[in-house]
């Protein structure tokens, strides 16, 4: 892909059609994380704020978790890194399909609101990543996360308190909808994911730990049983290849 394609009008707009069915399910998904948002104690001008600078379902959630609990700042900073880390991994992947030539400041707003789908979208295109195909593809999605997030705050203060405990399940039951494909297909994740079940049991119940706050208690889970099944159940170079291809 030459430089003036990739910075083209028709690019942007191509980036806003691929966008438009990722923004459709952020919407669905946000408005449930915005009733956990009105538990916490949010605005709606504040959680379309969180949402609009933080475009992640697991770190906002650790976020809101945090902040109900009351905790402090540097938990929510670890526990945000903590449950966002995969994007690291993507970043880094994306990056290796930028332009040499690529100026920073490109690098630096690419980077700003990389997201599962979005890093899909971006991978399946040949060649060089352009910036104004993933500008485009940005505006709906952001928008969808943060307005029904702010929505979800909305309807949260106007709803009977039994229908606001009822929809904030929802969230709940997107986590369970992200873990169970991958559990089915791979015994490895199946059995992380069980791990992690009677792992946060144990630690609610025993002395020591369990009088650390939730927030604390998963940072140590996740560090301990990510680090334990990376070194059980290493990825051989063979299958990363096979991945790819």
């Amino acid at each position: 892909m030459t430089a003036d394609k990739q910075y083209s009008k028709h690019v942007f707009l191509a980036g806003v059609r691929d966008g438009l069915p990722i923004a459709l399910g952020y919407f669905a998904v946000s408005f449930a994380l915005g009733i956990m948002a009105k538990q916490a104690g949010l605005s709606a001008f504040q959680g379309f704020i969180a949402s609009f600078l933080t475009n992640a379902s697991a770190g906002e959630y650790a976020g809101f978790m945090v902040i109900m609990e009351k905790s402090g700042y540097i938990t929510m900073i670890i526990m945000t890194i903590v449950a966002s880390a995969r994007y690291f991994l993507m970043a880094c992947a994306l990056s290796q399909r930028f332009d040499p030539k690529m100026p920073f400041a490109h690098r630096l707003l690419i980077g700003f609101n990389l997201t599962d789908e979005i890093f899909g979208a971006q991978i399946a295109r040949p060649g060089y990543v352009a910036p104004k195909y993933t500008y485009g593809l940005f505006v709906l999605p952001l928008m969808g996360w943060s307005t029904g997030t702010m929505l979800g705050i909305i309807m949260g203060n106007l709803l009977p308190a039994n229908i606001v405990s009822a929809l904030s399940v929802a969230l709940y039951g997107m986590f369970i909808a992200i873990i169970v494909p991958p559990a089915k297909k791979s015994k490895v994740v199946l059995f992380g994911v069980l791990a992690s079940f009677v792992m946060s049991f144990l630690f609610s119940r025993i002395p020591v730990v369990s009088g650390l706050s939730s927030g604390t208690r998963t940072i140590i889970l996740t560090v301990l049983i990510a680090g334990a099944m990376a070194a059980m159940f290493p990825v051989k170079e063979e299958e990363e290849g096979a991945n790819e291809s």
